[in-house]
């Protein structure tokens, strides 16, 4: 007791019914706060295999645009072959030519000229065909590369839609526990004269 003065007074306990309420309350935005955690968590795994998606799709993308060059440098290639052909052919009516001049008997140099000259011609055909056949074989392998890059892409981008449903799922869990929680806590809150109004449907502790 203090000095001159009255003994404090002594706080009022809670009610049975009033500590079942807090306690219930407490465990349901408990219950809130895990599920929305839970979501966030799947949220955050969806963004992840977004992420590698859209890398993956990236380095397809760098792979087609490398094959397609690749393919033009083939081609380009090849379309030198059609003149070194004309030139070959035009070299076989000269030599044809020097020879019937001297009947095949005696063969000049100008024969021997035009038969090197023609043949490498023809050695450079072969290194062109063979260039071209290269460039066309380093495009298939990085087309066949994005095809199977194009695989885990999709894989990437299923495992998103699912970790989306999953959190949406848990977000709606937990949007319908909140309103369910906030719906009791108003029916229990003390009206105008202090008088609570807990449901009969309360689940005993």
């Amino acid at each position: 007791m203090a000095a001159g003065g009255a003994p404090p007074p002594n706080p009022t306990p809670l009610s049975v019914q009033s500590a079942r309420e807090s306690r219930w309350f407490g465990q349901g935005y408990a219950d809130i706060t895990k599920l929305r955690e839970v979501a966030a968590k799947h949220e955050r795994i969806g963004t992840t295999f977004q992420r590698r998606q859209a890398r993956v799709l990236t380095r397809i993308e760098k792979l087609r645009h490398h094959s397609t060059l690749l393919r033009e440098k083939a081609e380009t290639t090849r379309a030198r072959i059609p003149e070194i052909q004309q030139e070959i052919a035009q070299n076989d009516r000269a030599i044809q030519v020097v020879t019937e001049r001297t009947r095949g008997i005696l063969t000049t140099s100008d024969a021997t000229d035009l038969t090197y000259r023609t043949q490498k011609l023809k050695q450079k055909i072969a290194d062109l065909q063979d260039k071209a056949q290269r460039y066309e074989h380093r495009a298939a392998i990085k087309t066949q590369k994005a095809a199977e890059l194009m695989v885990r892409a999709n894989q990437f981008l299923e495992r998103a839609r699912m970790e989306s449903q999953e959190a949406f799922a848990y977000r709606e869990r937990a949007d319908r526990l909140q309103a369910a929680t906030d719906n009791v806590m108003t029916a229990t809150s003390p009206g105008p004269a202090g008088i609570g109004s807990a449901p009969d449907n309360r689940r005993q502790a």
